[in-house]
């Protein structure tokens, strides 16, 4: 998995590519917790995530409630990401952009 990052101001954008599943939560998580250290709002921007297995859901709610909900947010998720959060009933916890 690869994994971009933009900072803008005190704004970091992690932008994963490809799947979050068991096998690359672990790098997505570390990535997520090195931002959630050095800014103060983070972005997961899911436009070329394609899916999200339990492991994925729960990094995104570790950093959702990390850095808090008045500073954590989603943008782009894809609508097969988006049913499987509504599924969960996140959707209705998490911030989307």
């Amino acid at each position: 998995m690869e994994i971009k990052k933009e900072i803008n101001g005190n704004t970091c954008t992690l932008i994963p590519e490809g799947r979050i599943d068991t096998l690359t939560s672990g790098e997505l998580e570390s990535a997520v917790n090195e931002a959630c250290s050095e800014h103060e709002k983070l972005v997961l921007d899911m436009a070329e995530v394609d899916y999200v297995s339990s492991a994925g859901i729960r990094v995104i709610i570790q950093a959702h409630q990390t850095v808090g909900a008045d500073r954590f947010s989603l943008k782009n998720v894809s609508k097969n990401v988006m049913q499987l959060l509504s599924m969960t009933g996140f959707d209705r916890v998490l911030v989307f952009e």
